[in-house]
This record gives C-alpha cells, structure tokens and sequence, in this order.
C-alpha cells in the first residue's frame, strides 16, 4: 500500500498493490497493522454503503460534538470526486479542503479524519461507494456544510448536481455556531 499525504495534514489518498491476472484481480483495502503504522485507526466500529447516480452529490457532512466520525472511503463501482474539508476551529488549515478522484478502476482510497466534513460527487453513470467509519451514526451530532460555499472554493467537476433537501439548505461555514464546529483535535 502506498499512503499518500494530501496538502491537508491527516487527509491520506491509499493505493492498494493489487495483484492482477486471466481470473481478475485481488488487493488489501485495509490492515490494521500498516494503517496504525501510518498514525491510521486500527479499528471501525460501522460499515457503510451507498449506490448513486450521476451528479448526486452527498455531503458536505460531519459529526459533532458527539461521535466524531473518521472515514475510510473507497469505490466499489464507478467514478466519484471525493472531498474533505477542515473544520477544526483550532488548525492552520481550517476550511480548505483536499479532494481525491476515487475509482473502481483506480482502486484508490481516501482517509478523511475525526474533525472533516465529507461529501462526494458522483462522476460516472452510477457508483457504489463504500465507507468504514470510526464512530457509529449519531442524529443528534449530525451536522452539514453547504457543498458550494463560496469559501471553501470547491471546484466540482460538474455544474449541475442533486441534493437531498438537507444538503440544500446546509449552512455555509461562516454561519455555523462555534459550538458545532470541531475544535482540539489532531
């Protein structure tokens, strides 16, 4: 496995050596071992799945204060741009964000952790996205960011996306109340 720092210290893109031959392919997508050997969680307490079609956008997602969730993100079927966005009060790069292309043809993970807003868009016809999480869902901390905030300068891939009626009326970042953002984490 290669781990791949982004510019967001903590956001880590994985690639999996995958060994391939005539019958298809077989690779590692997690090993607590090499991931604790990276500063990466050893243990997942949720496993999430979710299939959608082209140009639905989810997210920009995050728990807190309670039940902060860290998320390994892979692509099962399909194409997605994935984002993280720092919202640690706290952290010399809070509110930029880093993004990944993740594919099933890449194989390509992406590490989003405790502390990050998540959200992708989907880029191909359909994809099935797969996530481990590091803290169970929680309702009563969950909480969104309006995926097109003109601060945090996110360039989606395409112009036209849908959105739950939750992501749509997400609050930009500056409207958050200090309390519901994450603060002191590493």
């Amino acid at each position: 496995m290669k781990f791949l720092q982004t510019r967001l210290p903590g956001c880590v893109a994985i690639e999996p050596d995958v060994h391939g031959d005539a019958r298809g392919f077989f690779f590692e997508a997690w090993n607590a071992a090499r991931f604790a050997a990276h500063g990466l969680p050893a243990q997942f307490v949720q496993h999430n799945v979710s299939r959608s079609q082209r140009g639905v956008l989810r997210g920009l997602h995050y728990q807190w204060p309670d039940n902060p969730q860290g998320k390994l993100v892979t692509v099962l079927e399909g194409e997605v741009y994935d984002v993280a966005v720092d919202l640690r009060r706290d952290s010399p790069t809070f509110g930029q964000h880093a993004a990944a292309i993740l594919s099933a043809e890449n194989r390509r993970q992406f590490w989003i952790p405790e502390g990050f807003a998540h959200g992708f868009l989907v880029l191909s016809e359909t994809a099935l996205v797969t996530y481990l999480c590091t803290a169970p869902y929680d309702r009563a901390s969950e909480n969104a960011l309006r995926w097109d905030d003109p601060v945090l300068a996110i360039d989606w891939p395409l112009a036209e996306v849908q959105l739950s009626d939750k992501d749509a009326a997400a609050p930009c970042l500056d409207a958050i109340p200090p309390g519901r953002l994450p603060r002191g984490l590493p």
